[in-house]
């Protein structure tokens, strides 16, 4: 059973896939408490699914871009998991979710555009297939104006930039568990995808008054 879940974003979303299919599907309910509501998600599947974490095979995690302190959690939680219980954990470019679960129905090329914070936008550009093909950067709005199809939350924030802004908004940890049970993004380390350096930085060292 592979285990997947997504933290880049308010809200948690987890998922469990049985080789065949996404079998349990939740989302939490209050946005920024990923801390206090990973793991009574992760128990919540694992009981609805009819299994313990010693049945997992595998997980599948989202790298980002997203705000620090939700990859952190949620990278920090996936590589305990896998260390735990001596199975692999593999990331995803939580923009290419996204993108998967929209290509076959806008089926032109089009953009993902999420939310960055800051009246910025995680962006990346993605062929008819749903294939990345250029970022992820993080941008103002104004400087990626696009009349493009644009996927995420950030179209539905700017659409002054984003006029053609659709659904999906945010990543669904079900096309997660489908992108790495059946091979259909690229596979990452279990790492942060970050685009800029956090708010909270350990200072340096002090300088010599001379």
């Amino acid at each position: 059973m592979l285990l997947a879940f997504d933290t880049a974003t308010p809200q948690v979303s987890l998922a469990l896939h049985d080789g065949a299919d996404v079998v349990v599907e939740l989302t939490s309910e209050r946005p920024m408490k990923h801390g206090e509501q990973l793991a009574p998600l992760i128990a919540a599947g694992l009981e609805r699914a009819g299994i313990t974490r010693h049945d997992l095979t595998a997980v599948a995690v989202g790298v980002g871009p997203g705000p620090f302190t939700g990859l952190r959690v949620g990278l920090v939680t996936a590589r305990t998991l896998g260390l735990v219980l001596d199975i692999p954990v593999y990331g995803v470019c939580s923009l290419d979710v996204l993108a998967l679960e929209a290509a076959p129905a806008l089926g032109t090329p089009f953009l993902v555009a999420t939310d960055a914070r800051r009246k910025e936008v995680y962006l990346a550009s993605y062929d008819a297939d749903g294939s990345r093909v250029e970022g992820p950067v993080v941008e103002k709005p104004v400087a990626v104006a696009s009349d493009l199809p644009v996927v995420g939350e950030g179209g539905a924030l700017y659409p002054e930039a984003f006029p053609r802004a659709t659904g999906p908004q945010r990543p669904s940890a079900g096309w997660l568990a489908r992108a790495v049970a059946e091979e259909l993004a690229e596979l990452l380390d279990p790492e942060p995808l970050y685009l800029r350096r956090p708010d909270a930085e350990t200072p340096g060292a002090r300088k010599q008054v001379s």
